[in-house]
């Protein structure tokens, strides 16, 4: 079915990505395979299209899109490349960006945005601890007041772009005694004394994508580090959470989309006992359920992309989103394995890496039964 929600501007965009990430990026992935990060020269390059400051005001060395859409077509063109290309930039321009663009001061966005936009200050989101997992208001990173400053001691892992962001926008515990309403979001430079960083964590998938640990021993920082409300740090999580569960949701469905028509033109280049083996029956009727359960599922990302666009995604959608594209995603490229037979379980075929690459989508940005709980509460359970 055709896709109604994008116009020839966002077409536009889509090629303008494409034609980026096939010339400047694609040749390079084993690369950062091998180096397990993104090289700077990807986020200047991307820089310098605009590709980062879709969130970021003009002023502040932004397009300011004002439309998710692009956001959704730079999405679905990095994870059609690679999934880690789309959570790397998600989580620094699609996710964290947008806290400071729209909770920050105007010292604050004037100091980080332009060079957020530019690639030269690289974003990370600093909110799972070792103990904590999808429970983000069980955080025990604290910041405790001494005099004009803050002191921060706690760790933070499993951060994407940790290894190498400038700049990373953390959630800390500064009222212990409210609970869920004593959080705050400060801003921690990496060249903040007492920031420090653990090793490359040694990933299942996704190894192009840097994550690691993050340390915070007695970092000291000011009341101009806190961005948005004191206090408010575990509401103001909350308000943005909803569009970074949908972008993954973007990424799912765009991987596993392309993968499957990797393998579709797999089954039938590929020849067994006389015939090609998309040609089988059990095959061809796998890949007319695997199509089809694609094109549902997108279809409703869609239509969350559309309200979201439109102000009006609510969390509970975006919940369904992320679940639902996640379980899709990995059951469609379990199938792609298993029809490349061998050749599927080779780390040098696409197929074997996206299959790796996406487990973690039903765990990360809320856990799959973390969004099934909100769900059933909306439901009256």
């Amino acid at each position: 079915m055709d896709r109604t929600i994008y116009t020839d501007d966002h077409e536009a965009f889509r090629e303008t990505c494409a034609g980026f990430l096939s010339k400047k990026v694609a040749p390079h992935i084993e690369q950062y395979i091998e180096d397990k990060a993104l090289p700077r020269d990807f986020w200047l390059q991307a820089g310098e299209l605009g590709l980062l400051g879709l969130e970021i005001p003009e002023e502040f060395g932004g397009s300011e899109a004002g439309d998710y859409r692009f956001n959704a077509v730079l999405g679905e063109e990095l994870s059609k490349v690679s999934s880690a290309l789309g959570s790397c930039w998600g989580i620094h321009a699609d996710i964290t960006a947008p806290y400071i663009a729209a909770l920050g001061t105007q010292e604050q966005k004037e100091r980080w945005l332009p060079k957020v936009a530019s690639g030269e200050c690289l974003l990370a989101i600093g909110m799972t601890e070792p103990g904590g997992g999808s429970d983000l208001a069980a955080l025990k990173t604290t910041a405790v007041r001494d005099g004009d400053e803050w002191v921060v001691n706690g760790s933070k892992t499993f951060i994407t772009n940790g290894y190498s962001a400038d700049l990373v926008v953390t959630a800390v515990r500064t009222s212990p005694e409210k609970g869920a309403k004593g959080i705050t979001l400060f801003g921690i430079e990496a060249t903040d004394e007492g920031f420090s960083r653990g090793r490359k964590l040694d990933k299942v998938g996704q190894t192009e994508s840097d994550t690691a640990e993050l340390f915070f021993e007695n970092v000291r920082v000011g009341d101009d580090r806190i961005i948005g409300q004191l206090d408010m740090g575990f509401i103001h999580m909350m308000q943005k959470l909803p569009q970074e569960r949908l972008g993954c949701a973007v990424s799912n469905i765009a991987q596993a989309k392309q993968i499957l028509a990797e393998t579709i033109q797999y089954a039938k280049d590929r020849k067994a006992f006389g015939q090609s083996i998309g040609a089988f029956q059990w095959n061809k009727f796998l890949l007319a359920e695997l199509v089809t359960q694609i094109e549902v599922a997108e279809a409703y990302v869609d239509n969350a992309v559309a309200a979201h666009a439109e102000g009006k995604l609510t969390a509970i959608d975006a919940a369904k989103a992320k679940f639902y594209s996640s379980d899709v995603q990995n059951k469609v490229l379990d199938h792609c394995v298993q029809i490349h037979g061998g050749y599927g379980f080779m780390n040098e075929y696409r197929v074997a890496r996206a299959w790796r690459d996406a487990r973690v989508t039903r765990i990360w940005a809320g856990s799959n039964e973390i969004m099934k709980e909100l769900i059933g509460r909306d439901l009256g359970f």
